[in-house]
Formats: C-alpha cells, structure tokens, sequence
C-alpha cells in the first residue's frame, strides 16, 4: 500500500465530456416573502466555477497532472465566464464552439452553506445540427497520441454521443478510456477499460438488488457484457468497490470524517483514479488513493477538487503529527476549512518551554474561531531571536508538544524572523499576539486588517515565562 502520492508531474489526461459554468448566489436569510411562502434570500456574493467535464479536468489538474479538456460550448457570456474560470489552471481546452445553444450553466442559491434551489439553463446537445460531432471527433483523434488515459466524463447532455466512436478510436490506440456512465443505455460504453457507476445507476441499468451479493453479481455481469476491464463501484458511506474479471472484489470503506457537500466527488473519483493511472499506479492503487480524494472532497462545499499535499495527509496515519504541517499542506487545510464557512484563527511563537501560561494563552485564542494555527519559530530562528543557548527544545519536539493540546488545529514552522510572509499567505480571520503589544506593532497587522480579518491582544497570564523557569532552574 502506498504511503505517498506518485510522481503526477509526468501524467497525461484527454478528458472529453459535458462541460459547464456552476454559478453559485449566496446569502442570508432573513424573512420569508410575503408574496409566497419561499425565503428571501440577500445575495452578498456570486461565485463562478468550471463544472461537469470541466470540473473532472480540475481536479486533475490540481494533483499537478497535464490535462487538456474537450467539450461544447456557446458563444455566450457563460462560455466567457467557463474560460476565466480555468484560466491560469494549466488546462489546455479545445472547445467545439455551437452557434444555436448556450453553454451549460447550473445556478445555485445557498445560505448558511445549504443549497435551498438549482436552475438549469441548457438544451440538450444530442439532437441533430446541434453542433459539429464530426469536429470534436476529429480534435480528439488528434489528440489521443499526446495523453496516457482518457477519461469520458459523460452528464448525458449529448456531446458524448457518438463515445462509442471515441471509445474504439482510444482502444485502437492503445489508451485506457475510464467512463462516468449516465443514462440506460450502457452498451455505446462497451469495450471501455472501466465504467465508474453509483449503486442508483447500475441499478437503473442491471435491475434492482436484492441483497449485496445480488448487486456484485449484476455488477459483475455488466461488467462481462460490456467487456470492460473493470468496474468500480461508487457506494456513498459504503465507499467503492472494484470488481474485475477472475478476481476477488476489492472493497474500500469510506474514509469523509465529516459529509459537507457530495457535489461533483464522482469527479474527483474518477480524476485521481485517471491521473493515478496515467502516473504508472497499478488500478488497486489507483481506487485507494480516489477512495481517499473522494472522502476529502466530500467535506468541502460544491464542486472541488482536492491537492497533493491534502492527499499526502490522507495517506498517513491519523494522530499528533497529523496537526503539524508544512506551508503547502496548511495552506490546503485552511482552503478546505474556508469552504466550509470555518473562522481562521492564527498566533505564533517559540513555545520553547511549554508551560500553562502558555495553554491558558492558547484555550484563550482557540475561543475566538473555529480552528488554531500555531506558528512555531525554527531553530535558526529562536537563536537569532534568543540567543545561542536557546532553544532548549528541538523545532519538531516543540511542535509535537503543542499539537497534543487540544485547542490547537495546526502547527506550522517558518524561519524568518516574524510570520509576516507566512500570516499574509494564510489570512487568518483573526490573528493573535500575546502581551502589551499594540495591534499595529504585530507582524502582518497590516495584510490582515487590509483582507477584512481582525488582530487581537491577549493578556499573558501573570507568573509564567519561560525565561523564569529557565532561571529557576539554574538556582
């Protein structure tokens, strides 16, 4: 079993789906209106994001993996917008432009994180003239030499209509084609390499289950049908299961420690799964890490994508050392926390000695938010700070201590002399300093305020310093 990510530098992704613009208004509720009985909903803010196939070649991406995306879009404000949203993701997209229809775009309407109504705006793209199939055929034939796996991210709006084609074109190639299957009609899938259905879906194909023998026997079935390679099975709080020709199941329990928003983590599934592949990751492999991608994108709100660094967490046991972080994994958490409306708290030190002016200190800035950030000084830099006698304690030992603490989230070193740089990459919602400071004269004062945030002074607790435990100690 892996304990790290691969190698995703080296991956190569042909994606080709529905793609589509998620819009999201959100707000407060307040009233409801008085000219029905629906709430009134006060939107503070209207965010965009790449959804569908665009979504899948997001979280792609994300792991660091090279994508290029095919899909159909209008010639509208949507497709204007669709672009913006994965500019600067390092995604080559090649759209086949329709002059009839819109871009696919789904708005939602959310307070408090709770999605209270969806509007669709499309059309179906499968009827005849509704763009040029012949087109995206010929753009993703050209393409298949430059990608390791394909990826056929299907929301039955129609530009998969011909995936049969695509499919044996791929084959013939010599590249595995991964499937997210949508309607009854299963058979345009056959001779993919693996489908990636939910239970409601191969149920609707495969019939009812009666018992869970009865659903791995349909399933296995289906998968003989359609001669694929394999199936994996998406099964919510039940988690996957692979099922492959003369081969035993592999069940992967769920791993989400908290559900906040199951959108798009059939996306995510399906794009560790292909970027894991295209890495050299055997398929047992590859349906672990999903498995676990799947339960980290899950407690994010809408459609997500999850990073290197949250999956290398995912990967290690959990614990103490979980809590300490380097930047680029805190910076990941603090994103994931942010998606769920959590408040960031965020103070810093040495902690050389650990004493209970120190925990008082800490319970104290833990009650401001929703989560902890400690911000350890490293050994270089206590020296410079405190002398060459100091510290008393190695960085990763004063790390570790602090992270046993209950109202500590996250420990993080740095090494410069203050956390500015480091405060202004997090943001905190409230940064923290301890004495007789004023809020100006603390570190990264300026960047927090600037970005809405607030810094607060706390009181040390009278009695207790490290200095004097040190000279107590020498009495």
């Amino acid at each position: 079993m892996r304990t790290s990510p691969p190698d995703f530098s080296r991956a190569r992704v042909l994606v080709v789906g529905d793609v589509m613009l998620d819009r999201y208004w959100t707000g407060p509720v307040q009233r409801i209106s008085p000219e029905a009985p629906v709430p009134v909903v006060r939107v503070r803010a209207d965010h965009v994001r790449a959804g569908g196939a665009a979504n899948v070649a997001l979280n792609v991406a994300s792991l660091g993996a090279r994508v290029r995306l095919i899909g159909v879009v209008g010639r509208d404000e949507a497709a204007r917008q669709l672009d913006e949203a994965l500019d600067g993701t390092g995604i080559a997209a090649e759209w086949i432009r329709t002059e009839r229809l819109p871009t696919i775009t789904k708005l939602r309407v959310l307070s408090r994180n709770q999605q209270l109504l969806r509007m669709d705006f499309e059309e179906a793209l499968d009827v005849a003239g509704a763009f040029d199939r012949e087109a995206l055929r010929d753009v993703f034939e050209q393409r298949l030499a430059d990608c390791d796996v394909v990826v056929c991210s299907d929301y039955g709006k129609g530009t998969l209509s011909d995936v049969a084609d695509l499919i044996a074109a791929a084959r013939a190639a010599g590249k595995p084609v991964l499937v997210d299957p949508k309607g009854t009609d299963y058979a345009r899938y056959a001779g993919a390499s693996l489908l990636t259905p939910n239970v409601a879906e191969l149920e609707a194909v495969a019939g009812a289950a009666r018992d869970e023998d009865d659903l791995l026997g349909r399933a296995e079935a289906l998968q003989a049908r359609l001669d694929l390679d394999g199936l994996l099975l998406t099964r919510s709080e039940k988690g996957l299961s692979l099922l492959r020709a003369k081969q035993p199941p592999l069940h992967l329990p769920a791993v989400a420690r908290e559900v906040f928003d199951v959108t798009g983590a059939g996306d995510t599934v399906i794009a560790t799964l292909a970027a894991a592949l295209a890495a050299g990751v055997e398929l047992p492999e590859a349906c672990r890490l999903a498995n676990l991608a799947a339960g980290i994108v899950v407690g994010k709100l809408g459609t997500a994508s999850v990073s290197v660094a949250e999956l290398d967490a995912a990967l290690h046991p959990q614990g103490l050392d979980a809590a300490v972080l380097d930047e680029a994994a805190l910076l990941a958490r603090v994103a994931a926390e942010r998606e769920k409306g959590r408040r960031i708290v965020m103070t810093n030190g040495c902690f050389d000695l650990l004493h209970v002016g120190h925990v008082k200190y800490l319970e104290a800035a833990r009650a401001l938010g929703d989560l902890l950030i400690v911000a350890v000084n490293d050994d270089d830099s206590v020296r410079r700070l405190k002398g060459p006698s100091r510290p008393v304690n190695a960085g990763a030992d004063r790390m570790r201590v602090l992270a046993a603490l209950r109202s500590v989230d996250c420990v993080v070193p740095f090494a410069e002399d203050t956390p500015a740089r480091l405060i202004a990459a997090v943001l905190p919602d409230v940064l923290v300093k301890g004495g007789d400071y004023r809020p100006e004269q603390i570190a990264g004062h300026d960047v927090v305020t600037a970005s809405g945030g607030e810094v607060v002074v706390l009181d040390f607790h009278a009695g207790y310093s490290t200095t004097g435990m040190l000279e107590r100690a020498k009495s």
